[in-house]
């Protein structure tokens, strides 16, 4: 018979849905969301809703493999638990004698977003006095830019959202990577808001919109300051607020004098008129609610764009209005213990180096690099397809004297260049805390079926690892549950009376912050207690302490770089991928069709390109092929490549990130994945 138990979505995406599982015979034959969660509302992605064909994929690690033949080449023979954990033990024990244990690497990111088993490496790691891992790959950019403005990273609640005039969706797909969102749009657009999308290409999302605005790729700034220009002009702004809750407004209003709506439309291909009318229905009410997205920070100048889309609601007071504000993400809206989990107090002093993990490329072919690389510990990311500059990543990878652990749930492009694979445990199989960065709801999540094979979660394989290795400390002693308990132990008023027991009986609690929540009604969290638009700590930077327009790097304005690579390559999700999550899906591939690019008819044209054809994507770093999608949904000079396929599944061999350059962005240290600039020739036809 039937049985429907309770879980959350594990996955990088600020919805962290409630799921209701249904199982049969202890099997999971289908997924859906939870009708009752205030903010899932029954609805989740098909990602998720075919969850169970990824949980029994044919790609799954069942057991500990070791490799038998070249890497890369994915070829292992299987192995026993206490071999696997003997050997990783030996190998970092000599590595450590050898060389230190600074060249020894742990790389992880967003593989899940539970508290435990997100951080799980992180005290093993500090304890074994390992090279420490900067994890900017994805939000480090934009939530420097946004605290520049505002002091944390919050925002007024996105479901007071449905009470708005305007909602502007700038610079997310929600319609793919935030689908929840879409509800409270949708049922603000029913109650009379009018829907505004700013994005580079015509999303699923924009054609959803009343209006879009096809912002050239990298200037968001400029449009935003060209906004500033006519609301100040104009005299649409909120006086009161800005007197009483704002930093700098004097230096602003004369610092937009420079960004007039003619100068800004050539900027960033935005009509004059749309500009100054979507400044003045801005303008016109507090009822405004702006939503960011992470992608728009993914730029040279990201950090600037988010800190600058951050002093828009300051300008019209919208920060102090229920429906109104601006959210870029939630996660600094409340605290967790999270300390109690990740234990940097075990670290040795002086502290390790810190290793940027968008530059793992450079320091596994870094000659001067010393220590040297010697192993790398990855689990919950998938760096072979994720990281920038591919190609170099994967020289590294490749080489022989590098010992690499993989703990993972498939075979990824990763798991082909280990020596050693780990089964890992899905979301359904283990124990977690899960928050969101997109609603302020905590959830508990329990094992809804056993491990299949052999697999183990995170934290109990470094468990294992750190009684191989010798290291004594209580803390590895501790099970999962307890660990959850710790982090919530905090005394902040937003966490208090959240427990354990409680979340294990009601399954989600929203955090104490109020309703309606507006954290920056009557100021922010800086430095000023203000929200800053001018910026002391912005100057500190060596950046302008106004927003300022600073052109990109790799973009049009690199006159001698742009003759050779005219196209800007912007690399947002597509619908049935989550970053390279879910690639493994055959369902989901078949879906998604093919890896395609997207290219203006104008842009076809000149190239001799049809729609279907198989064409080369090249630059400076490296060259992969896709299928040409010729629309008018992106606009002249800009490609878009949806998604990360992984190399194995990609015509040719190679994915978008060998075009995707390791330079770091302007705040942050974070990756600039759209700043590229490519070419494209038709090879054959597909």
């Amino acid at each position: 018979m039937a049985q429907k138990v309770p879980s959350v979505c594990p996955h990088d995406c600020p919805s962290a849905c409630s799921l209701v599982v249904t199982l049969d015979a202890g099997r999971i034959t289908d997924v859906s969301g939870n009708p009752e969660h205030p903010y899932t509302q029954g609805v989740i992605c098909g990602k998720v809703h075919d969850y169970a064909e990824r949980v029994y994929s044919p790609l799954r690690v069942l057991r500990p493999l070791r490799r038998v033949g070249e890497k890369g080449r994915g070829r292992f023979e299987p192995i026993s638990w206490d071999e696997a954990i003997e050997e990783i033990a030996r190998r970092f024990t000599e590595i450590k004698v050898r060389w230190d244990a600074e060249a020894i690497l742990p790389f992880s990111y967003g593989g899940t977003l539970g508290v435990v088993q997100f951080r799980a490496g992180h005290p093993f790691f500090h304890a074994l006095g390992a090279s420490q891992l900067d994890r900017t790959i994805c939000i480090s950019t934009a939530y420097a830019g946004w605290r520049a403005t505002v002091g944390m990273v919050g925002g007024n609640d996105s479901e007071q959202m449905v009470g708005a005039d305007l909602v502007i969706l700038w610079g997310i797909n929600a319609a793919y990577t935030h689908i929840n969102l879409m509800t409270f749009v949708k049922r603000a657009r029913e109650r009379g808001a009018y829907v505004v999308v700013i994005d580079p290409y015509r999303t699923r999302t924009a054609k959803q919109a009343d209006e879009h605005l096809m912002v050239r790729p990298g200037t968001d700034t400029a449009l935003a300051l060209g906004l500033m220009h006519v609301l100040i002009a104009e005299g649409l702004v909120d006086r009161e607020y800005i007197e009483r809750a704002t930093l700098g407004f004097d230096k602003l209003a004369e610092h937009v004098k420079a960004y007039p709506p003619e100068r800004v439309s050539d900027i960033t291909g935005i009509p004059v008129e749309r500009i100054v009318g979507l400044a003045r229905r801005y303008g016109s009410t507090r009822a405004s609610y702006i939503r960011v997205g992470i992608g728009l920070s993914r730029h040279d100048n990201g950090g600037m764009t988010c800190r600058t889309l951050a002093c828009l609601p300051a300008l019209t007071g919208a920060y102090a209005h229920p429906a109104g504000g601006a959210l870029l993400s939630t996660s600094g809206s409340f605290p967790l213990n999270v300390g109690a989990i990740e234990r940097p107090d075990l670290m040795p002093k002086p502290a390790p180096r810190v290793i940027n993990m968008i530059h793992l490329g450079r320091a596994l072919t870094d000659p001067g690099l010393q220590p040297p690389i010697k192993a790398l510990y990855v689990y919950n990311s998938n760096p072979a397809s994720v990281c920038p500059n591919q190609e170099l990543v994967l020289k590294g990878f490749a080489r022989e004297d590098l010992f690499t652990v993989v703990h993972e749930q498939m075979l990824t492009d990763t798991t082909d260049y280990a020596d050693i694979v780990l089964p890992a445990t899905t979301s359904m199989e283990h124990l977690d805390l899960y928050r969101s960065y997109g609603h302020l709801y905590l959830q508990l999540a329990e094992p809804v079926i056993p491990p299949e094979g052999e697999a183990k979660s995170n934290w109990e394989v470094v468990r294992l690892l750190a009684r191989a290795m010798g290291l004594r400390d209580p803390h590895f002693d501790k099970s999962e549950e307890q660990l959850i308990k710790e982090a919530l132990a905090t005394d902040d008023p937003a966490v208090k009376g959240i427990t354990y027991e409680r979340l294990t009986t009601e399954r989600w609690v929203r955090v104490n912050v109020g309703r309606p929540y507006m954290p920056f009604a009557d100021g922010a969290p800086t430095p000023s207690g203000k929200v800053e638009f001018y910026s002391e700590w912005m100057a500190k930077q060596g950046l302008p302490p106004l927003p300022t327009y600073v052109p990109l790097q790799e973009g049009p304005e690199n006159a001698e770089l742009a003759r050779r690579f005219p196209l800007q390559l912007i690399v947002p999700p597509n619908r049935f991928f989550l970053n390279s999550s879910f690639s493994q899906s055959e369902l989901l591939r078949k879906r998604q069709k093919a890896p395609i690019v997207f290219l203006n008819p104008e842009d076809a044209a000149t190239r001799g390109i049809g729609d279907g054809d198989l064409v080369k994507v090249w630059n400076d770093r490296g060259s992969a092929q896709f299928v040409a999608g010729v629309t008018d949904d992106t606009r002249p000079g800009v490609a878009v490549i949806e998604g990360i396929w992984w190399h194995k599944f990609q015509p040719g061999g190679r994915g978008v990130n060998v075009l995707t350059s390791d330079r770091v962005t302007d705040l942050g240290g974070g990756p600039v994945f759209h700043s590229n600039l490519v070419e494209i020739a038709r090879l054959d036809s597909a």
